[in-house]
């Protein structure tokens, strides 16, 4: 299951939207009803949910988490640490309940796709952060990543690994290059391109490949994309739609170029180094996986100074050699870069994983689809993609 999980069901997107939305008043939670009673001081434990294979482990026994018991050891705060996020809307449905019932959740610290953190900002259901007790993060958080449109400020989440949609593809099968997201639609990649499933996977970099400014898109934008690709499927340009199963067709050369996420490929190329990925000329989406804090969490403090943790460039550093994606601490590339190890220097060489400067200034963050867009579009989308 890709970390970017996809918008499987439209009735599981509805729900959400519904719930977000104005269709229930009780579910938003006011400021001042967010914060629980913090046992932080007597009691040094926190519960932390992430993904699966998203944290390093020890060569030697997987149940060791070096950067996390180096955290322990440090401060004394013994950590839960369960891989129980699967997928967003799935998570989203079994700890909603308790928090539009202004109950505790049981978890100190999640991580969430933006687009769904984004939901949880809107219905108040996580609480600010205190970064005044956070320095690593204030000094080290990525310039890119600090102000996305749904958190202002990043008052309420933090990202945990960051990464990139833009295109892969075989230069070698191909025998050209790929330079923008218009390339894909060349006569030459009829019946051989892939687009990603999910809404809020794909939307942004399709609409980048018209010109179009993500982080303020309109409603119009939106339909034009929906249009042209409709056109596409009809036409057959468009093999399918899909989830992470794209790694397979490209691997396999069913499929020459692809949507697809920055951290995969990085994968295939040590299999493949035909592989590319691109960053289309007219821009390609800034994403991240964030933590976030739900509210009534009992220990509030703990779960800031892991977080901060997470930012200290040298365990950022660790941490990223494991996971492979953008790393959100950008100090952390001189880190590795003056490791003895070849191959860990190698890595602040990467771009996919340290973007260089001139990849940088085409990367944006979209605008996330809001409670009152979600359903029409969810609906839209998911007729032509086949969901």
């Amino acid at each position: 299951m890709s970390r970017r999980s996809l918008l499987r069901a439209f009735g599981a997107g509805a729900a959400g939207a519904t719930l977000a939305g104005c269709g229930v008043p009780a579910a938003f939670v006011e400021p001042g009803d967010r914060a629980g009673r913090d046992s932080s001081a007597t009691d040094h434990t926190l519960h932390f949910a992430n993904w699966p294979l998203y944290i390093d482990t020890d060569d030697e026994d997987e149940s060791k988490r070096p950067t996390l018991d180096a955290f322990s050891k440090r401060t004394g705060i013994s950590v839960t640490y369960t891989e129980e996020i699967n997928d967003n809307d799935e998570f989203f449905g079994k700890i909603s309940p308790a928090l539009m019932n202004h109950q505790e959740t049981g978890r100190d610290l999640i991580v969430i796709s933006d687009w769904m953190a984004a939901r949880f900002v809107r219905l108040g259901w996580v609480q600010e952060m205190d970064r005044a007790k956070q320095p690593n993060v204030a000094k080290y958080l990525d310039p890119l990543l600090r102000s996305p449109a749904f958190d202002e400020g990043r008052l309420h989440s933090v990202p945990w690994q960051s990464g990139i949609t833009g295109i892969a593809y075989n230069r070698k099968k191909l025998g050209r290059e790929i330079r923008s997201t218009g390339d894909l639609w060349a006569d030459d990649l009829r019946g051989r391109v892939t687009l990603l499933s999910g809404l809020d996977e794909s939307f942004a970099l399709l609409m980048q490949g018209n010109g179009v400014d993500i982080t303020r898109w309109t409603a119009d934008d939106f339909h034009e994309i929906c249009e042209q690709t409709q056109k596409r499927v009809r036409s057959k340009h468009i093999r399918r739609f899909t989830g992470n199963d794209y790694i397979k067709d490209l691997a396999t050369g069913d499929v020459l170029a692809c949507q697809a996420y920055s951290g995969d490929v990085i994968q295939l190329q040590a299999d493949n180094p035909d592989i590319e990925f691109v960053v289309p000329e007219e821009g390609a989406e800034l994403w991240a996986e964030s933590l976030m804090i739900p509210n009534l969490a009992r220990h509030k403090r703990n779960a800031e100074r892991l977080v901060d943790h997470y930012y200290d460039p040298e365990v950022a550093a660790e941490l990223a050699t494991w996971v492979n994606y953008v790393c959100p601490v950008p100090a952390a590339r001189d880190v590795l870069a003056s490791s003895k190890e070849e191959e860990t220097a190698a890595l602040a060489e990467d771009p996919l994983i340290f973007p260089d400067d001139a990849m940088r200034k085409r990367l944006a963050i979209a605008r996330d689809i809001t409670s009152e867009e979600r359903m029409d579009f969810a609906k839209k989308w998911n007729s032509i993609v086949g969901l």
